[in-house]
């Protein structure tokens, strides 16, 4: 680089300086522009950033927000909501995967997306905070530590051992450790630190949001749902499922790695004179047996005692419209002579009189008429209900009687006698043709737990603790004495922060006070 130098005179002193000029030829002149970083690199930074992640989020959020509103094909009751919507309605939200927005390829390119941003997150954020474990700064600029809020300067007249004990001390005694001590341009420096864990808090709570995803990514990939009809004495390996394609719905029947069988099912009601009504309802209970290769299991399911077994878990959802009795009282009069009994009838059941006269409950109907019972007719009000037995008299032939309530019980066909006995009904406990148990099969459920718990855990640990990081710095002055610059940092809870590098600052100053009595 050329260098002029150019003689400038003073004229009253007649000193001379010179003065330096730095001319620069055009040619040497060159522009270092910014190297571009790679394209691939770029990507992966924007796929990790926050800025795409709350957008991801809020994306996911938006399709949650459309899975409540618009109700999903495996919902009980998705039949009746279907044939409400308009043509224009079935069409657009059946082509954009809303009746099962859960298992739509959007939904789970949205989960993927979310997930991969997490993990591209914390890789990148990580490295940067490692070394506040690995490699602490203990020696830091001292107009940085003098800009801190918490900054105190302390003058004594100890020497540097006794001043660098006693800010060993306080810093023990306040959870700090024992500090690392470096020397650096004849200054000391003394650094404690607690908490350095909650630096590393958000991995945790990547990992947590991660298992939450997994276990639902598993229940929306592996899970089964569908709905089982069961009624006494009825046994099946089968549930029913509801397909969804455009404008045609479709049953779908899935096999259970089990055989339920049903043993008895009960309903409660308000009033035992009204119908079976939901409104008239306190409870349904279900019993059922289930038996696979390890052996038979006794279950029971209630409104809001759920069963589970093996993953899958049974609920309440429904029950058939149709009036049947779980036991009956039936009144036995022999046409010769002789006193009456009184004998309970249990769904499917049997008993013999003291004859030996075997009588077994048939049917119930809850609106009897002569003829084969229509299948779709609502019978849950009993409109005339009546029970059909099956009569063996000893040495006889089975024979079949039709038996009424008090109400009807003077009509020719109710005093006609069967197998030398007339029969009369006397009260029967209501209850519905069958129950339907929703079946749901949630392999990711166990999983989806464990990662709530664990977002629960890491974020009281984010924002309940903090990383708390305390310099002090002895300097000798000039008049013997020293001064210790004392700082201190936290990452959040600054309060809380204060307060404590109040009580260390004391606790330095007794320590010293102690050694020097007239301190």
């Amino acid at each position: 680089m050329p260098i002029a130098l150019s003689r400038v005179v003073d004229g009253n002193t007649n000193m001379a300086a010179f003065e330096r000029v730095e001319t620069i030829a055009a040619t040497q002149l060159r522009v270092r522009s910014a190297r571009p970083k790679p394209y691939f690199e770029m990507v992966l930074r924007y796929a990790g950033s926050v800025r795409l992640g709350v957008a991801l989020l809020i994306l996911l959020g938006v399709a949650c927000m459309i899975g409540m509103l618009v109700m999903q094909q495996n919902v009980t009751g998705f039949g009746n909501y279907f044939a409400s919507l308009t043509p224009a309605q079935r069409l657009v939200y059946g082509r954009l995967g809303f009746f099962d927005i859960y298992h739509s390829w959007y939904f789970n390119a949205l989960l993927s997306a979310l997930s991969l941003n997490i993990i591209l997150a914390t890789l990148e954020r990580f490295p940067k905070i490692w070394p506040f474990v690995s490699k602490p700064t203990v020696t830091v600029p001292l107009r940085w530590l003098r800009e801190r809020s918490n900054c105190v300067s302390i003058i004594t007249s100890v020497d540097k051992k006794t001043a660098l004990r006693s800010i060993s001390q306080a810093f023990r005694e306040h959870g700090l450790g024992s500090p690392a001590v470096e020397v650096k341009n004849g200054r000391t420096f003394a650094f404690g630190q607690s908490g350095v864990w909650n630096r590393f808090m958000f991995c945790a709570v990547h990992v947590a949001l991660l298992t939450i995803f997994l276990g639902g990514f598993l229940t929306a990939q592996l899970g089964n749902t569908g709905n089982l009809p069961l009624a006494p004495g009825q046994s099946s390996d089968l549930i029913f499922d509801t397909a969804f394609e455009l404008d045609k719905m479709t049953e779908v029947t899935k096999q259970l790695p089990f055989t339920v069988e049903c043993t008895d099912i009960r309903q409660i009601l308000i009033r035992n004179d009204g119908s079976l009504a939901a409104n008239n309802t306190i409870d349904w209970l279900t019993y059922f047996r289930i038996t696979d290769e390890t052996g038979t299991h006794d279950a029971f399911v209630q409104m809001n005692r759920p069963f589970d077994y093996r993953g899958y878990r049974f609920f309440q959802a429904s029950f058939t419209p149709i009036g049947r009795a779980r036991t009956v009282t039936i009144e036995a009069t022999p046409v010769n002579g002789g006193e009456t009994q009184t004998v309970e009838l249990a769904r499917n059941g049997n008993v013999s009189l003291a004859d030996g006269t075997k009588l077994i409950l048939k049917e119930f109907r809850g609106n009897f008429r002569i003829g084969p019972e229509d299948p779709n007719e609502d019978t849950s009000g009993y409109q005339n209900p009546a029970a059909i037995l099956e009569v063996l008299p000893p040495g006889g032939v089975l024979q079949s009687a039709t038996v009424f309530g008090p109400k009807v019980g003077e009509i020719p066909i109710a005093k006609k006698p069967v197998g030398g006995y007339t029969f009369k009904m006397n009260s029967f406990e209501k209850v519905s043709d069958q129950h339907v148990l929703s079946v749901q099969h949630d392999p990711g459920s166990n999983i989806v737990y464990v990662g709530f718990a664990m977002l629960f855990i890491t974020l009281v640990g984010v924002f309940m603790y903090s990383h708390k990081r305390v310099w002090a710095v002895i300097d000798e002055m000039p008049d013997g004495k020293i001064e210790i610059t004392l700082a201190g940092h936290a990452n959040r809870n600054q309060n809380g922060f204060d307060e404590r590098f109040e009580r260390i600052e004391k606790a330095i100053v007794d320590e010293m006070k102690g050694q020097i009595p007239n301190e």
